[in-house]
């Protein structure tokens, strides 16, 4: 739970801090970049932690993410300080480092759950494990708004360090779990062939249609690239001793369809929320303090609906209905904020958040529980690793076509909207504008950038609601399996023998 505190509360403090960064730091354009390469980062490293912490015990291989998360949070918040021309690409440099701390982190977490908890009351655990993730989710954008507002951004990344100091000491003195002897094979040509194979598909997603367009070489042959390495990643998986990702895990069905939403999942929630801090602080004119008290509707709806969903399945052994629930609520969610225009009050965008929060809710640990309740116990680690993979991949993708998306739409609203007489070159600087420094545009202006970013930011939801609404409908072919680990004899009848785990 420390962990996973210091994860998310990394990732929260910086969305609200994002529209400060990036206006010292460079335009707009780059917004996506510093998202991305977090997860990113994260995304080509979490089956590798999976893996690892099978092979050579969770504990040993947790602390190490930790560590690197730690350093890449330390070098993020000293980018620009030495050469300040390059600090943003020194910026996206240290994040994607970070990511590949983080990847350990949230992987680690969940395995340890599993070692420790039989899965028929693991939904209780993992629904305090999302509460503590909304915890996060509450405290960081409001740690994130006020170290913007009153302090430098980047202590917005300098804060992990304290509460990292504490999680390794906490974990490395009071963490025992049970140890397995197993021979060691990592297949490292695999994880090569997968960490190149997803970044040339999501350098397509960034550079498509902004950067190159869709028919030029250069995004042909990222093409090219990823799909032919992707390939022979999946052709080597079925031939060597230890594979990162074991295809068989995929014959269950029900790991597969949870595999699916979590894909969709990952794409349009982390896609979209990505942008509500800027439409927060820049069109409805919240400070980064109060744009992280306007996100907590969100938060609220999701660690009470959290809670409720593990109390629930720990209680009945049902799981079912959740991902339904959850996919049919999210849906709703997007088409609400689609809504979302220059007029859009505080208290109807509250509103919209509280409905996402539900469906997230309903689907963050439902999903996980299930992916782990599908394999045995010596694959466990490489279950959650793969399902926190997909689920960040499709992340990775969302922030990239979503930020690909915002930029274009922006660029044609104002293209279109911007007064006569306006600075030439005008739609194409406001990317380095800080929300604080609107005020000092003339207002014809000023109403044509808040209408750009308004336009921008609902659009990115109709792109979510096409992989929304496909949740629901993978959910519904949910096989419900009886949880492992159940009150009586007969509930553990056909599970694996648990573990026995060490104590003080």
């Amino acid at each position: 739970m420390l962990a996973i505190l210091l994860a998310m509360l990394d990732n929260m403090i910086i969305g609200t801090a994002m529209p400060r960064i990036v206006g010292e730091l460079g335009g707009l354009d780059k917004l996506s970049w510093v998202v991305t390469a977090y997860v990113l980062g994260t995304t080509i490293s979490t089956p590798i932690w999976g893996k690892l912490g099978d092979l050579y015990g969770r504990k040993t291989i947790f602390l190490v993410s930790i560590v690197i998360f730690l350093v890449g949070s330390a070098l993020s918040g000293a980018a620009g300080e030495i050469d300040p021309a390059s600090g943003m690409n020194q910026l996206i440099a240290f994040r994607a480092l970070q990511g590949l701390g983080a990847g350990g982190l949230m992987v680690g977490a969940m395995a340890i759950i599993g070692d420790l908890v039989p899965p028929r009351e693991r939904g209780k655990y993992q629904g305090m494990m999302a509460a503590i993730m909304a915890v996060a989710m509450i405290a960081g954008p409001l740690v994130g708004g006020l170290i913007t507002d009153h302090a430098d951004w980047r202590w917005a990344f300098y804060v992990n360090l304290p509460i990292g100091g504490i999680a390794l000491f906490v974990l490395a003195s009071t963490l025992h779990l049970p140890k397995y002897r197993t021979e060691h094979r990592i297949d490292w040509i695999g994880a090569a062939l997968l960490s190149i194979g997803v970044t040339a598909l999501v350098l397509i997603t960034t550079w498509g249609g902004n950067k190159y367009a869709w028919d030029s070489k250069e995004i042909l042959g990222l093409g090219a690239v990823g799909v032919v390495l992707l390939g022979v990643f999946l052709w080597t998986q079925t031939r060597v001793a230890e594979p990162i990702l074991p295809l068989g895990i995929f014959r269950n069905r029900n790991f597969t369809l949870v595999s699916i939403i979590g894909f969709m999942v990952g794409f349009a929630m982390f896609g979209a929320i990505s942008f509500l801090p800027l439409y927060i602080q820049t069109v409805q004119g919240a400070s980064a303090t109060n744009s992280g008290l306007l996100l907590l509707p969100m938060m609220l709806g999701m660690m009470v609906t959290s809670i409720f969903a593990g109390r629930t399945i720990t209680k009945t052994g049902r799981y079912r209905i959740f991902p339904i629930l959850g996919g049919v609520t999210l849906a709703v969610a997007m088409v609400l904020l689609t809504r979302l225009d220059v007029d859009t009050s505080i208290a109807e965008s509250s509103a919209y958040m509280v409905v996402l929060g539900v469906g997230m809710g309903f689907l963050m640990q439902t999903t996980m529980l299930i992916a782990q309740n599908s394999v045995e116990q010596k694959d466990l680690g490489v279950s959650s690793s793969t399902a926190t993979f997909v689920r960040s991949i499709g992340g990775s993708f969302g922030v990239s076509i979503f930020g690909a998306v915002f930029v274009d739409r922006l660029g044609d609203d104002l293209g279109s909207a911007m007064p006569a007489g306006a600075p030439g070159g005008m739609e194409m600087n406001v990317g380095g504008l800080q929300p604080d420094k609107l005020d000092l545009l003339p207002p014809p202006i000023k109403e044509a950038v808040l209408h750009g970013i308004a336009y921008a930011t609902s659009g990115l939801f109709w792109w979510a609601l096409g992989f929304a609404i496909l949740v629901p409908i993978a959910a519904w072919f949910i096989k419900e399996v009886p949880l492992r680990g159940g009150e009586s004899a007969a509930d553990d009848a056909d599970a694996p023998a648990r573990p026995l785990v060490a104590v003080d």
